[in-house]
């Protein structure tokens, strides 16, 4: 719909038409919408106004963004308007895949069961495409995963604000002191383009960032060479320092005036977020990764979080003693355990606090009782405090005999807890035991440790899915990880084969294996994938000396299914959506469950209600709830909010709403927000889907919604 005004003072008649071209190709695509009436006629009264509407349907399966413009003509007198809207899919995209990996040159077989079961499958489903990457060089992974963090950190708490800054901060440690690495980012500058760079899509930064968040699969289409080149524009040295500086700035304005920060600008002292801020400048500190250009910034900010910290463990202290605790017994939790690790960053040359001394000798004497993650730490707090000898010898061990050793996997552990606190991820587990171990190793010139810090190295990397560890933190964690000890590692001369059915067969002379890293990667689009692709067979060899580096890969199969057809699924956590119109009458507001029988109409009130509930504690927690494209959100302002109790940041985006929760008490909650009606149609209302931000395995969704608008 579109609104043609009349400036003029007298009475204007005339035509507006409509033209839909698609965002990536610059191609027509009236046809695909069935805009069978692209041109209407118009009479506007002079200094008023006339609307104008055009009927589309949307085409199965699109899922791009789309241009509109609208222009009317009346006599001499002409206006034109065009926008770039994203059109969103009413299906949800899936991702099943299946982790290959080759220790040494061998040949080996794999089944992907779901992919070869994909004909006999509901009706319903649809391959969207196959991809199938591999490599030689494990330090590849990490830099494919590091602009997934500066595209997925779009949420402004002060956590993902310095992860982009700590993963930038990576970026630029990565390329400066791997010449291999950047040489082949150089190479990709200079290639010559597949699609050019200044599509609508492109230039429209508003819009790529939503349909990253909304269609990520969108921009996995592109051609290969402008991915690749796209990466390596984002790791050149004048992008890598505009990001750092702007995720700095960003960061220095969300610390309060005491130091600290919240988890959302407006919430309560966060103490944990400021640790860990706290601790990632100290690890970027011990790889000399900081940019010399920041330093006096990131020190003052230092310097201003320090006391913040040092007068929680202080306030914790004097607490035992008013309280008249035990001070023999065990008194020493996670928080206090992340204090000292974060501390043990920093050159601590003044007296050390009694707070400090004591909790140190806490986390001395009651090691053995916390789970291995807390453990850990504690085994870095004691090598870098001249305790080295307890480390090496009474910790250490501990962790290393607790371990699963595999031949293909790896070294894990297998009892690692996965819960809904932060010291409970299996994954920032094991990233931090690479860190000490490898650190440990060094120091000592202990090639056995190294070892095992590369068969660690192998289980993290194992985890990799598409191009991330699960979440934001994790990711971050695990490239640290593999950096400290992994840009050795990179081998070339290994060829590798993967075979998939009898149909497609890829290897690296054909695929052209990337020069200084071996990575191959290889997207089936879907009318080309058969089901009979989940028979794959994988063979590696080189020329000369044998190489005993292992190498692997992946083959992921993404495919939609109808968001209609979610059911609702509960975990710990549960949600229901329901959609109430709000009316008035003589009785005053009243409000009316929306149904299949009640037809919408534009203008109205409609009120979106949510019900959360929890069976137990929980922190970190992201709400998201999807909108119809009909739906106009009253409430646009994005701020901190306080209801019954519960403390949550609401953010208001394009497409849906999101609520971040930092402390989640067992219970039932509910959320309601007012949209109001603009247009006419069938739509697809979305569901509202909840997760535990550093747990995603703790997560729910609600039952999918359909409106009609008349």
């Amino acid at each position: 719909s579109a609104k043609i005004s009349n400036l003029s003072d007298s009475v204007l008649t005339g035509q507006a038409s409509i033209e839909l071209v698609d965002a990536v190709t610059n191609e027509p695509v009236d046809g695909s919408f069935q805009n069978v009436f692209p041109q209407q006629y118009f009479t506007a009264e002079a200094g008023s106004s006339a609307a104008v509407k055009f009927p589309v349907t949307i085409p199965f399966g699109y899922n791009k963004p789309l241009v509109v413009r609208i222009k009317a003509q009346a006599g001499n007198f002409s206006d034109g308007e065009e926008n770039t809207i994203p059109v969103l899919t009413n299906r949800l995209l899936v991702t099943e895949s299946l982790p290959l990996y080759l220790r040494g040159e061998t040949t080996k077989t794999y089944r992907f069961k779901k992919l070869l079961e994909s004909d006999t499958a509901a009706g319903n489903l649809q391959t969207q495409s196959l991809t199938v990457e591999y490599t030689t060089n494990p330090a590849w992974y990490v830099v494919q995963a590091l602009p997934y963090i500066n595209d997925a950190t779009n949420n402004e708490c002060a956590e993902q604000v310095f992860n982009r800054f700590y993963i930038n901060a990576l970026g630029s440690y990565v390329v400066n002191t791997n010449p291999k690495i950047k040489a082949v980012f150089e190479l990709w500058k200079k290639s010559p383009d597949g699609n050019s760079l200044l599509s609508a899509l492109a230039k429209n930064e508003e819009l790529k960032q939503l349909l990253l968040e909304e269609t990520p699969w969108v921009l996995d289409a592109e051609n290969e060479t402008e991915q690749k080149k796209n990466i390596a524009e984002l790791f050149g040295g004048a992008n890598l320092e505009s990001s750092l500086t702007s995720a700095l700035d960003k960061l220095i304005k969300l610390q309060s005036d005491g130091g600290s920060f919240a988890w959302f600008k407006g919430g309560p002292d966060d103490r944990y977020i400021t640790q860990i801020i706290l601790t990632g400048i100290g690890k970027l500190k011990n790889l000399h990764a900081l940019p010399k250009s920041s330093e006096d910034k990131i020190n003052n900010l230092v310097k201003k979080a320090m006391p913040y910290l040092d007068a929680a463990i202080a306030k914790d202290y004097e607490n035992l003693i008013k309280y008249k605790v035990d001070l023999a017994k065990n008194n020493i939790s996670s928080t206090q355990i992340l204090y000292l690790f974060m501390r043990s960053y920093y050159n601590m040359t003044d007296d050390k606090s009694e707070a400090y001394n004591y909790y140190f000798g806490q986390a001395k004497k009651y090691w053995a009782q916390q789970n291995i993650y807390l453990t850990t730490m504690i085994a870095a707090i004691m090598y870098r405090n001249n305790e080295s000898d307890f480390a090496l010898n009474s910790i250490l061990p501990s962790i290393i005999e607790n371990a699963v050793e595999d031949k293909e996997k790896g070294m894990y552990w297998k009892d690692a807890e996965s819960g809904y606190y932060w010291y409970q991820n299996p994954l920032e587990q094991q990233a931090l035991i690479i860190e000490i171990v490898n650190e440990i190793a060094e120091q000592e010139n202990n090639s056995a440790l190294m070892q095992k810090a590369g068969d660690m190295q192998t289980w993290l990397i194992r985890q990799k899915q598409t191009n991330n560890w699960k979440t934001t933190k994790a990711t971050a964690d695990a490239c640290y990880a593999l950096l400290v000890n992994g840009n050795h590692a990179l081998q070339t001369d290994k060829k590798v084969t993967i075979n998939l059915g009898t149909s497609k067969s890829i290897n690296s002379d054909n695929t052209n294996a990337e020069a200084g890293t071996g990575y191959i990667k290889e997207r089936i689009e879907k009318n080309e994938v058969k089901s009979e692709m989940g028979a794959i067979t994988l063979s590696t060899s080189s020329a000369g000396t044998v190489n005993k580096q292992p190498s692997w890969g992946a083959v992921y199969w993404q495919y939609f299914q109808d968001m209609d057809q979610i059911t609702a699924a509960a975990s710990p956590l549960s949600i229901t959506k329901k959609l109430f119109i709000e009316k008035n009458t003589k009785e005053g507001k009243i409000i009316e469950p929306v149904t299949d029988t009640n037809e919408l109409s534009i203008g109205d009130k409609v009120i979106i209600r949510i019900e959360l509930r929890s069976d137990r504690n929980m922190e970190y927690i992201h709400l998201k709830d999807m909108r119809a494209a009909a739906m106009e959100p009253v409430n646009v302002l994005s701020s901190y909010k306080w209801q019954d109790g519960l403390g949550y940041y609401e953010s208001t985006k394009d497409v849906a709403t999101d609520f971040f929760i930092s402390y989640l008490q067992k219970g039932t909650y509910v959320f309601e927000y007012p949209v109001r009606i603009t247009h006419t149609g069938s739509y697809s209302a979305g569901i509202a889907t909840v997760k535990c931000m550093y747990a995603p395995e703790f997560t729910s969704h609600s039952e999918g919604i359909k409106i009609s608008v008349q």
